[in-house]
């Protein structure tokens, strides 16, 4: 089974050595997105939940560019520097997921690229 790199201008570029997401059969693997506006290539940070949603925005961005939507994230990963900020990240979070959300887990981590408070990773199945 062939694997096909997915590659966006609708969301920030690699900052690094990876791709934006890789498609494998019917499975999609969205790597980690932080806040990073595509088009400014500046960070959205004048809030966590604005961090979120930019984070989100990107995350979609990935997905449509290889045929993927909300609905079909199975799994999804959120790393956070602050623990205290939870609620308001999941609210946001919450809102890209309004029914059947994926499986989850939540981590606190000592820091992020770029010093940002939030990156999530998706996996995403088409059935």
């Amino acid at each position: 089974m062939a694997k096909e790199i997915i590659l966006t201008t609708n969301a920030p570029a690699p900052i690094g050595p990876y791709s934006q997401a890789v498609k494998v059969g019917n499975t999609l693997y969205v790597s980690g997105q932080i806040p990073l506006n595509a088009q400014t290539g500046q960070l959205e940070n004048e809030s966590i939940e604005a961090e979120t949603t930019c984070v989100m925005k990107n995350i979609e961005a990935v997905l449509a560019a290889a045929g993927f939507e909300f609905s079909d994230v199975v799994k999804s990963t959120i790393f956070i520097t602050d623990m205290n900020q939870f609620s308001k990240i999941n609210t946001v979070y919450g809102s890209y997921f309004t029914l059947n959300p994926p499986a989850r887990e939540t981590v606190q981590v000592a820091r992020l690229p770029k010093d940002v408070n939030v990156e999530i990773s998706v996996i995403a199945v088409k059935l």
